[in-house]
Formats: structure tokens, C-alpha cells, sequence
């Protein structure tokens, strides 16, 4: 690079990661940039700790760069400099001629990217972007992987652990078997014992009271004085030692399990870390599989599920993403329209699983992979929700969500609103699912196991209904079979009563 070249280095909150080879030298011709903007923090309502995680990483992030020699230019959300839009501000900072050249890190999400080429396009200096170093897979990786054919999460999953040697001996998988998702799907015994949940302790005062100030439209509760979730490479890395040590072993067996006692369970809440990039898939996967080796009490069934969500569904989910967006955003193939229920945002409901999960994800801005799978997502589902309204709630409640992970989790493997790019099935289940993986039914002022009166768990018309309305679009299904020959066998005064329940509650989602 010439000495006269002056370059300005975009950074988006969700690349924070310091092992980059940008960052291996100080050179005094890089100007680093980070950016809070209402750009980000408007196009959803996010939750409160979700904006306050994202903007306290940066900030972390920042003072890390200025403390390894390196030039920064941050601007915060309430700076008079800040436009508040990305390109905005960039083309303000090349206007001033202090720039010559502009860079930047493959953005994760489309829309990012999309603006960003277009700004690239229009200001007066040249420009180029750079991988972010962080994902096993390239961007295009799956759709050349698969080409015509259906995406299979198990092939592309195999694939991965065959290159990069991950529990394999002489060529096969350790265990003779790839996949021991059997082994993990035990409800939470009795008399278990639970880690207690690591989390910090970090005082947040100011960023709470600037997000309030500057009016931005936020969901959820925050303690300012306890923020529990990390905010560094250094403290993402400690929870990744927690989880090792004192969670992997029951993780495995318990993964599905729900409870009303414990908001985390065994799981390793990393997902916020990795995708902010604070840490890497490579080094999760190669910790874990340390551990394992010296470890007695680490199974491989614990061990593979969890491999399996950080290099299965994580990479195959951005592959889907960047296979099918734009496109995929709007997919409603089973076109559901309803509105999203209140109760989505207060908790305020009569279904005790429902109530549970989502007031923990508004206190806390977490629920593991079951509860948005199939308490909160299977109701949407059966209850014939928008995916928009869907979307739109996980991406903003969650402070791990961010769109290439989000969308394809939701629109894709919870609403089956792809029409099955992503899943084989719908993920629907009645109460007798939640009610063997969680003892939420226990307590609940719905009986899960009448289906019709008015006593009776909504989830289980709403169930038999969803099949009954959408019996056409799921004929040729081999994987429906089974649910549809249950339904079948079914009186036709039976399927009336059921759709009538159903019924009911459809047109009272708010009251129930």
C-alpha cells in the first residue's frame, strides 16, 4: 500500500473479532470505524439488553483497538456528528478528504450488504471488502454443495466434520454412529441437580440511560447495575470454560428439557459470543473436543449434539440465508396472516408454557432452542400467525438474533413458511410433547390432556386443526404419514368438535 493512501476500515457491531488479520499490526495509515446508529436500532423493536449488549461490545471493542495502537473513530448513538445511517456517515467522513481508500468485512446480512455495495458504487474512492475470518463455510459454500438438489442439514453437516476431521477415525465417525440426537431428548429428572447459571455483573447505567434519552423504541427488562451478559472476547471465553466444565456433561441428555426453576439449564448461552464473532466456531469446537478427551463424565452424545448445532445447523442456516435471500424474506407458503398475539409481548396468558418462556425472554432476553422452537414457534405455527409478525418478534427479543440466523430459523425451520427448504416437516407438536419434556402443564390452568372443551389445551385443537387445514399441502409429506393417518382414524364428529375448539381459540388468541 502506498504511504499516502489513507484507509477508513468500516466495523459493524457483529464483528468484534479480534483474532482478524487486520488487527495483527498497529498501522497508523488505518482508521478503524464503529458506529451506534437508529439505523440498527429502529428497523425492529429490540430488546433493551440486546441494544445495550450490542453497543457495550462495541465500546469493549474500541477501547481494545485504541489500547493495541490502532486508529478509531467511534461515534455513539447521541454524538451531533452521528447521521444515524451508515452510508450517511461514511460519505460525511470521505467528503472531508481525509480518506483515500474504504474497506470493509463481508456484511452477515443481506440488507448490509446490499447497502454497502451501493455506497461503494458512489463515493469518489476506491474500495473493497474482506471476510470476516470467522464461519468454517464461504457464503456460497451450500448452494454449490447441494446445487438442484434439497438442502439436507445431516449431508452438509457430515461434510463438515469429513474436512475438518471433527470426531472421525480412519475416515468414519467416532462411535460408528454421525448422530446421537436419540440420546438427547430427556425431560429434567425430579431430584437434578442444575449448575447454577454463570452470568456477569456489569454496570450499565449509562447506555440504558442513553437509549432511553435518545427515545429508541425498546422491549424486555434490564437491571442497569447487574447486565449478566458478556461483553468481551475475554469474559465470552470464560462462559465457554463454565459450560465445558460444569454443563457439558448433563447438556447431551438434557438439551430439550424445559423447566420452570431454571432459565438456562445446561445449555452454554455462547450464541450472543458467536455472533457478535467474540469468539469462533473453530475454537469452540476444538475446546470442546479437548475437554472430551480428558474429561470422563463429557459423552460423545453430549459432545456431538452440541458439535452439531455450533457446525451443522449454525453453517447450514447462513448458507440457506445466503441461498435464497432476497427471496426467502417473504416466503408464506402456507399463508397464514394472523396477527401476532399481545401476549407475545407481556406474558400475559393462561397457557403456562407460553407465560414462561416469554417472560424469561423478556427478562432476560434468552430461551433455549426447544422453548422458541416448540413452545413459542409451534404456537405461532398452529396458530396460524404471519411469519412477518414472527419475525419481527424473534429478531427483536433475542440478543442473540441477528437476521442470517434468525429468519432461517423462523420463517424456515419454525413456520415452515419456506414450504420445507429447510426443515423435511413443520415442527408441530400437541401438549403432550411440552408436557413430557417440561413441567409446565403441571401448574397450568389448561388441561393438556382434553383436546376439546374449554378446559382443554389449546394446543392440542389448534394441532389437529393446523393438519385438517393444511391436509392438501402436506399429501405427498412421507414424513406426515403418521400424524395423518391418526387423524383419519378419527370420527367425523371428533374432527368437528376439534375444529370447533380451534376454532374458538383462533378467534380469541388475546383472551386465552
Amino acid at each position: 500500500m502506498e504511504e499516502s493512501t489513507l484507509t477508513l476500515r468500516l466495523l459493524l457491531g457483529d464483528q468484534l473479532n479480534r483474532k482478524h488479520s487486520w488487527f495483527n499490526a498497529a498501522d497508523p495509515s488505518v482508521t478503524y470505524l464503529l458506529m451506534e446508529m437508529r439505523q440498527e436500532t429502529d428497523y425492529v423493536a429490540h430488546h433493551i439488553q440486546k441494544v445495550v449488549g450490542f453497543f457495550g461490545a462495541m465500546r469493549r471493542f474500541a477501547r481494545w483497538l485504541r489500547d493495541s495502537g490502532h486508529q478509531v473513530i467511534y461515534l455513539e448513538l447521541d454524538d451531533p456528528a452521528n447521521r444515524q445511517d451508515l452510508s450517511a456517515n461514511i460519505r460525511e467522513l470521505v467528503q472531508t478528504g481525509a480518506f483515500t481508500r474504504f474497506e470493509y468485512l463481508l456484511p452477515d446480512e443481506y440488507r448490509l450488504d446490499q447497502q454497502i455495495k451501493e455506497l461503494c458504487t458512489e463515493l469518489p474512492i476506491a474500495s473493497q471488502s474482506s471476510d470476516t475470518e470467522h464461519f468454517l463455510t464461504e457464503r456460497n459454500d451450500l448452494a454449490e454443495f447441494f446445487g438442484p438438489k434439497p438442502y439436507l442439514m445431516e449431508t452438509f453437516y457430515r461434510n463438515i466434520r469429513r474436512l475438518h476431521e471433527w470426531l472421525m477415525e480412519d475416515g468414519k465417525p467416532e462411535g460408528g454412529r454421525w448422530n446421537y440426537d436419540r440420546e438427547n431428548r430427556r425431560a429434567l429428572p425430579k431430584d437434578m441437580r442444575v449448575a447454577e447459571a454463570k452470568t456477569f455483573d456489569h454496570q450499565v447505567t449509562d447506555l440504558v440511560d442513553l437509549v432511553s434519552s435518545s427515545q429508541v423504541n425498546t422491549i424486555g427488562m434490564i437491571d442497569p447495575r447487574h447486565f449478566i451478559w458478556p461483553l468481551d472476547r475475554d469474559e465470552s471465553l470464560q462462559l465457554l470454560d463454565y459450560f465445558i466444565d460444569a454443563c457439558l456433561p448433563d447438556f447431551g441428555a438434557y438439551q430439550d428439557a424445559m423447566h420452570t426453576d431454571y432459565w438456562s439449564l445446561f445449555h452454554s448461552r455462547i450464541s450472543f459470543s458467536l455472533n457478535t464473532k467474540m469468539i469462533s466456531p473453530r475454537e469452540v469446537v476444538e475446546k470442546t473436543l479437548e475437554a472430551y478427551r480428558r474429561n470422563d463424565r463429557i459423552s460423545l452424545p453430549a459432545v456431538e449434539g452440541f458439535i452439531r448445532q455450533i457446525i451443522g445447523w449454525r453453517e447450514f442456516m447462513r448458507g440457506v440465508y445466503w441461498a435464497q435471500m432476497p427471496d426467502y424474506a417473504t416466503m408464506n407458503l402456507l399463508e397464514h396472516h394472523r396477527p401476532l398475539p399481545d401476549f407475545y409481548w407481556t406474558g400475559e396468558t393462561g397457557m403456562n408454557c407460553l407465560r414462561h418462556a416469554i417472560t424469561q425472554s423478556l427478562e432476560t432476553a434468552y430461551a433455549h432452542h426447544i422453548q422458541r422452537l416448540m413452545v413459542t414457534g409451534n404456537f405461532a405455527l398452529l396458530a396460524e400467525i404471519d411469519p412477518d409478525a414472527v419475525d419481527g418478534w424473534y429478531l427483536g427479543i433475542y440478543i442473540d438474533a441477528v437476521q442470517w440466523v434468525e429468519i432461517t430459523n423462523t420463517r424456515g425451520m419454525s413456520q415452515f413458511a419456506d414450504g420445507g427448504i429447510i426443515a423435511t416437516k413443520p415442527y408441530v407438536s400437541s401438549a403432550n410433547y411440552i408436557n413430557k419434556m417440561s413441567n409446565y402443564c403441571g401448574s397450568c390452568r389448561y388441561d393438556h390432556k382434553q383436546k376439546n372443551s374449554k378446559d382443554a389445551c389449546p394446543f392440542n385443537s389448534l394441532y389437529w386443526n393446523f393438519l385438517l387445514s393444511h391436509q392438501k399441502f402436506f399429501a405427498s409429506n412421507h414424513r406426515m404419514k403418521m400424524m395423518y393417518s391418526r387423524l383419519e382414524a378419527m370420527s367425523t364428529q371428533e374432527k368437528s368438535k376439534l375444529a370447533s375448539r380451534a376454532n374458538d381459540c383462533l378467534d380469541n388468541l388475546d383472551a386465552l
